[in-house]
């Protein structure tokens, strides 16, 4: 199962990060917690994902998977994730005062009515980078770059004053 183009990551959390890039598919992540399980991540190029958990026994096979399409994928990142992303967001202006973060509308004018976060270029373009966006009652953390906005949606940004400018520029046309 490990592949030779695996490069590992370090998460924020000091855990070590495992990506593998799953030609045709898209790509897999895995890592393990601190009791010794493995479990890992494969996001489809078609925007569906798989849970992994891996046997205990041999770590290299997997014992279960989990099917999750996008709306199952974006309620367990927000079970998982949001409240860490407020923590997170709190400590990161503690620690870096030029960083801002702001809530920006996509309005029914904007040229990314219908069409996704990628599209936008927002963080190649800008440096800030999208970390959610507050859709009616429900926050969708970590949007990937196939996420379409919709007209009403809040988007959170993160970067310099510039950066966000830049954010709002785009979005607003």
């Amino acid at each position: 199962m490990r592949d030779r183009e695996a490069r590992n990551q370090e998460a924020t959390s000091g855990i070590e990060v495992e990506e593998v890039a799953l030609p045709g598919i898209g790509l897999r992540h895995d890592f393990q917690t601190r009791h010794g399980r493995r479990v890992g991540v494969v996001s489809h190029l078609t925007g569906k994902r798989e849970l992994l958990v891996y046997g205990i026994e041999d770590p290299d096979s997997c014992s279960e998977v989990v099917r999750l399409d996008t709306d199952e994928s974006d309620t367990l990142a927000e079970l998982l994730g949001a409240p860490r992303i407020v923590e997170k967001l709190a400590t990161m202006r503690e620690q870096v005062p030029e960083l801002q973060v702001e809530e920006l509308s996509i309005r029914s004018g904007s040229p990314f009515v219908g069409r996704t976060l990628g599209d936008t270029e927002a963080r190649s373009r800008t440096g800030a980078s999208v970390v959610a966006v507050l859709r009616n009652d429900r926050m969708i953390a970590s949007p990937s770059p196939d996420f379409r906005f919709e007209s009403g949606d809040v988007v959170v940004v993160v970067g310099t004053r510039e950066g966000i400018e830049g954010v709002a520029k785009i979005l607003g046309g």
